[in-house]
């Protein structure tokens, strides 16, 4: 059978290194990285622009907004899962967070196997089929 994606993933962190780690995990999970960027501005265009199945968010990015308001100007026009990523388990962050929807909230520095149960269920809960076949 041909080599299929499990789906398009957004990645939104303003670290440089994270951001190359992030989509190497992202992408060694089988889904495709369609786009990084590296301010909650950036991401609302390219939500827009790519309309990924997912978007791996960092909290806490440079500029006016964090990813938690970029989410929620999101939100406005699109259902987008989303997957947190956050330095911290800031409860106040965690309640903001919980306003958006989201699909998991991950503490860094995380791992593969912390990405994929979240990658998974957000997939499946907008339709996604999701073959577990670890290769």
């Amino acid at each position: 059978m041909a080599e299929t994606q499990k789906g398009r993933v957004l990645i939104v962190e303003d670290d440089l290194l994270l951001s190359m780690v992030e989509e190497r995990l992202i992408n060694n999970l089988g889904y495709e990285v369609v786009g990084k960027v590296s301010s909650g501005e950036e991401a609302i265009k390219k939500e827009k622009e790519l309309k990924p199945d997912v978007i791996v968010m960092d909290i806490s990015l440079k500029g006016k907004m964090d990813g938690i308001d970029a989410m929620n100007e999101i939100r406005k026009s699109s259902d987008v899962a989303v997957i947190y990523l956050s330095g911290s388990s800031d409860e106040t962050h965690i309640e903001r967070a919980g306003e958006t929807n989201y699909s998991g909230y991950l503490t860094k520095p995380i791992t593969s196997g912390d990405l994929r149960g979240p990658l998974e269920e957000a997939m499946e809960s907008i339709g996604v089929n999701v073959d577990s076949d670890d290769e």
